[in-house]
């Protein structure tokens, strides 16, 4: 037996119990059929023979196929010859062939959307921002005759302001793709919102922007409102969207705990693998807020974010299983792209799952460590199940024990013969 296990073998754990988070169910009915009607009514500026280019995120957006190919149908409806843009700052390691394999991990295909994929790094530069940066944009869309901006609106990770994430920050960061990202980045987190504004509007005036396609999610993770914008509404009315999105978002129904163990991370999740205005803990200095965790986990790394563990700063313990499948480069050019110095820190590693839970027990600082407070996860994105712990559950406010049903029995958190966790199985 190794000190480590000598020191953690003798650490209890709290039993949990299975409850329900109850947030509004939303899902939007037809998806593809109100994006075509709302295209339809729009009576968008694409005239036959034209290339309109079409942006693919990097973040797990629901409903992401259908949507595309709706509007990828619409573009072919109208005589036009839609052109897909992997349109993602720096993600998938800042290459062609990693951002392309982004695009094809979340189902988008020339086979299943009937449109080429172009991927390239290659920007032009179209202009210079009123904060004097050069403003970038991908060079495929920009020889394009037209571009339809497609993203989900929600507030950012690591920044707050009238824009965070959404449309003007798939044209300022997204289009612009690791240049032109880390331009916009370049004068510090604290100038973000103003930055991606003002870049925003330069590719605005420059760029035909077709229209921009907003989705907006319920707390479930459900796509909820579709909202097509003609690209002089898209300043106007993306702050009004981002307020409606923030309203429905999830959270947990308790502001602190002892221990937030959060079964993965990735980025398809958030950018910074966890939503971090969820979790409370921030990859950059100049923002605080939400839950007060003491001490958080993290189990394992998504596989749609092929080794790509940035924001996993945030998190203070992992198994041996989440650090085996990081590739510490890609997080670095995130990390180097963002200047978000912490996000590419390494929590402390064990060598299995209840180790983990172990070792952030001890940091509770409990005399019976039975008694800590404990919330159990799958994900950010997906918040609708936890289990918890009796005094995680005594630290809900009165005023949402309403909002969480308890589900069973009280029991052992459940490992198998390695010490990996069994819950969410």
């Amino acid at each position: 037996m190794s000190e480590i296990e000598k020191i953690l073998s003798r650490i209890p754990l709290p039993e949990v119990v299975r409850v329900h988070q109850n947030f509004d169910d939303l899902a939007l009915k037809d998806p593809g059929g109100n994006l075509t009607t709302l295209l339809s009514e729009k009576r968008l500026n694409i005239l036959p023979g034209q290339r309109i280019a079409i942006t693919c995120g990097s973040r797990g957006i629901d409903q992401y196929v259908t949507l595309v190919k709706s509007t990828v149908d619409h573009v072919k409806s109208r005589g036009a010859f839609p052109i897909l843009i992997p349109s993602m700052g720096s993600h998938g390691g800042a290459t062609p062939e990693g951002q392309a394999a982004l695009v094809r991990h979340f189902g988008i295909t020339e086979e299943v959307m009937g449109a080429p994929i172009l991927s390239s790094m290659e920007v032009v530069e179209i202009g210079t921002s009123k904060n004097g940066l050069p403003v970038y944009v991908d060079k495929n869309a920009c020889e394009c005759d037209g571009i339809i901006l497609l993203n989900r609106v929600k507030c950012h990770t690591a920044f707050h302001g009238p824009v965070e994430s959404g449309l003007m920050k798939m044209l300022a960061i997204g289009l612009a793709k690791q240049k032109g990202a880390e331009m916009t980045h370049l004068l510090s987190f604290e100038k973000m919102s103003e930055n991606i504004f003002s870049i925003g509007q330069v590719m605005l005036d420059k760029l035909n922007i077709v229209c921009g396609i907003a989705t907006v999610e319920d707390a479930f993770g459900h796509l909820a409102e579709l909202h097509v914008l003609h690209s002089d509404e898209i300043p106007v009315k993306e702050p009004d969207i981002l307020k409606r999105a923030n309203a429905l978002m999830p959270r947990f129904y308790v502001d602190e705990s002892d221990v937030l163990v959060m079964m993965k991370m990735g980025k398809e999740i958030s950018g910074s693998g966890l939503d971090s205005n969820l979790t409370g803990r921030y990859n950059v200095p100049n923002i605080s807020g939400g839950p007060k965790f003491r001490t958080l986990c993290v189990m394992d790394l998504s596989d749609e974010s092929e080794g790509n563990a940035n924001g996993m700063g945030q998190a203070d313990f992992a198994p041996r299983r989440f650090y085996d499948k990081i590739i510490p480069e890609k997080a670095y050019i995130n990390a180097l792209t963002s200047t978000a110095l912490y996000t590419a820190k390494l929590p402390m590693i064990l060598d299995t799952d209840k180790q983990v839970l172990q070792a952030a027990v001890k940091f509770s600082n409990k005399p019976d460590q039975t008694t800590a407070s404990m919330i159990i996860g799958v994900s950010t994105h997906e918040m609708g199940e936890l289990y918890m712990s009796q005094a995680a559950l005594n630290l809900v406010p009165e005023q949402f024990r309403d909002k969480v049903e308890i589900v069973g029995e009280f029991a052992p958190i459940p490992f198998d013969e390695n010490g990996t966790l069994l819950l969410f199985r």
